[in-house]
């Protein structure tokens, strides 16, 4: 298994939004559960950083999350350009390895 994580840096006037969102029953993970090997998401509100948050997008392997990347990318792309208003800084953390 692996996961995608990645930090927002959240509007405070859209933190309501950014959770129906970005949280686990949200638009991003509906997007996400039209494909093969998604897994689930988590949305952490980190403490100690106001309005920083991370996601963590867990996929069974890379190679079901490159398929979709590149299957759902029309879509990503506009649900990417509505969200970019809930936020004033994201950055990728990368691919990770879960650990069972």
């Amino acid at each position: 298994m692996i996961a995608a994580i990645w930090r927002f840096r959240v509007q405070p006037e859209m933190a309501d939004a950014f959770v129906r969102a970005y949280g686990p029953r949200g638009d991003w993970a509906h997007l996400f559960e039209r494909a093969q090997g998604y897994a689930g998401t988590e949305l952490l509100k980190l403490h100690g950083e106001p309005a920083t948050w991370l996601t963590i997008d867990r996929w069974r392997d890379e190679a079901d999350y490159a398929r979709a990347k590149a299957s759902l990318a029309d879509d990503y792309a506009e649900l990417d350009r509505r969200c970019e208003t809930y936020t004033y800084d994201e950055t990728w953390l990368g691919l990770h390895t879960v650990v069972d």
